[in-house]
């Protein structure tokens, strides 16, 4: 049997905007999924930043 398709689950990268605008070098990304149907604008997330040792 072949797998069912996913529909509208697409995967995404989020990436933390505080480390970007610190002028660290290097950047902190994360993949994810979100469905474009229930979700179609932006997805903002507060995530640990092992760089930052703090949540943002």
């Amino acid at each position: 049997m072949a797998k069912k398709s996913k529909g509208n689950r697409f995967q995404i990268i989020l990436e933390c905007t505080e480390h970007k605008a610190s002028g660290m070098p290097g950047t902190s990304r994360y993949f994810t999924q979100k469905n474009k149907k229930n979700t179609p604008e932006r997805l903002e997330l507060m995530k640990r930043n092992p760089d930052r040792k703090r949540t943002r």
